[in-house]
Parts: C-alpha cells; structure tokens; sequence
C-alpha cells in the first residue's frame, strides 16, 4: 500500500486556512497514486484547549474530509475536536467513498498541558482494516504507554501516531517509535507538525519504522508530504522471529 505523511505547520486555531492547505496535500497524494495520506493530531487547529472555537459542533471536519476523500478518491486520516460539555480528542479514517473506517478518542489526555481539564478519557481502543492491512490508532502522548500497544499489536499490523509532539522533546519521540515497532513487531507510522503554535515549537520528525525496528521514512523539519510502499509482511516477520509467542500475560496481570 502506498502512504503518504502530511508533516506541515498548522496555523494555530486557523481551520479554515488549514483546510484550505490540506485539500492542496490530498490532490497531490491522490495525483501521486497514494491510497492513503494521514494528518497529525487536531490536524487543522492545533494542539488548543479553545475548545469553543476549534471544535466542531456537527463534526463538521469529519464531513468535509468525508466529502474531499470522494472528490479526490484517496482515504484520510485526520485530527479533529468534537465540542460538547465534555469535548473528545478524535483521529478517524475515512475511505475513498467517504465511509468511516475507524473513530479513535485519545485515551491519555496530556495532564501536563491541562489537557485532561478540557477533554474526556477515551475508554476504547479503535481498529480499522484497508487494503488487507489492518491500523490500530493513537495519539501522541500514547506514546508512552505500551500497554496500549501490546494489545493493540495482538491484532494490528501497522499502529499510527498522530501527533504534535515539541521539539523540546522530540528525542523521546524518535526513541519510543523505534521502541515500540520492535517490541510489538509492527508497523509504527508516527505523524508530527512543524513550525510553531503560540509558545511551542515543533520539528517534524515523521517517520514510519518497521517491525525490525529500522526507519524507513524519515522526514526530518520538512514540510510537505512524502511517501512510502507499506508491505503486507508483518505476519511472515512475526513467524521469522517468534518473540511474542514468549509473553507471559497472565503472570503480568499479577504484578499490577
């Protein structure tokens, strides 16, 4: 499957700019032959609190993306804010017929940016299957909790991070994703912003990394959309190099 990462500096609680620009990224995926192009996380705010104005009432991004991925035939991942008394966190796909193929709320909201005084916990993880691969969903600071992947590399063959991830801190995210491909044997796609978003800077770092652990796209700062031939051949690695059959769930649920 061909994928493309979006990595852009998102103009901060500017949706209707950001719109604009993504539309632009999704044309040229689509004239690149890409079958699916993914956004980072709250893909056209910013990572914002401003619930009220970055939020969507009626899931309007979900319906617009829905209605760009039939004008242009290509899937979408992307980011969005769905605002009610307690707001949610979103990453969804939609296919080239605008169906929706999976809906993920954030399950650790970011304490330490107060994130959790404006956002529910999610309390389900989410899968999805496209073009024989199966994607299990998380947002950036998820990241740090590989329980969550444990479980969902029980069933995913690739788990995508949406991200805006600082640049303060942007060696833990190199370091987790390549951690968390080679203990879950699976595709990690890890999508980042660049640029800057009031006080906070961001550097990129898109990458995706195989279940061996080696990056096989790396974008750096830039600021565009690059592309990647995903294989199906997480089972035959898996077979190749048996480690999970060696895991001892049941003696873990005793150490918690």
């Amino acid at each position: 499957m061909k994928i493309a990462l979006c990595q852009f500096q998102i103009e901060y609680e500017e949706k209707e700019k950001n719109l604009i620009r993504a539309e632009r990224y999704i044309s040229e995926a689509a004239m690149q032959q890409a079958e699916l192009i993914l956004f980072p996380e709250m893909s056209f705010t910013g990572f914002s609190m401003n619930t009220e104005k970055t939020g969507d009432e009626h899931l309007e991004t979900l319906k617009n993306m829905q209605s760009l991925a039939k004008k242009y035939r290509i899937a979408i991942g992307f980011g969005f804010v769905e605002y009610k008394v307690n707001s949610e966190n979103h990453y969804a796909v939609v296919d080239e017929e605008g169906k929706i193929l999976g809906d993920y709320i954030k399950l650790h909201p970011f304490s330490f940016a107060g994130e959790e005084q404006h956002f529910v916990k999610g309390q389900a993880i989410s899968f999805f299957n496209y073009r024989g691969i199966k994607f299990g969903m998380t947002i950036c600071y998820d990241l740090r909790f590989p329980e969550l992947y444990q479980r969902l590399s029980q069933e995913a063959d690739a788990i995508i991070v949406a991200a805006n991830w600082p640049k303060e801190r942007i060696h833990q995210w190199d370091v987790l994703l390549e951690a968390r491909a080679i203990e879950n044997q699976s595709y990690l796609l890890g999508i980042n912003c660049t640029g800057s978003q009031g006080q906070t800077t961001y550097c990129g770092h898109g990458k995706i990394v195989a279940p061996d652990g080696k990056v096989e796209l790396f974008m750096d700062e830039y600021a565009g959309v690059k592309y990647y031939e995903m294989e199906d051949n997480v089972k035959e690695y898996r077979e190749a190099f048996p480690m999970k059959q060696d895991r001892r769930k049941e003696l873990y649920k005793n150490f918690y």
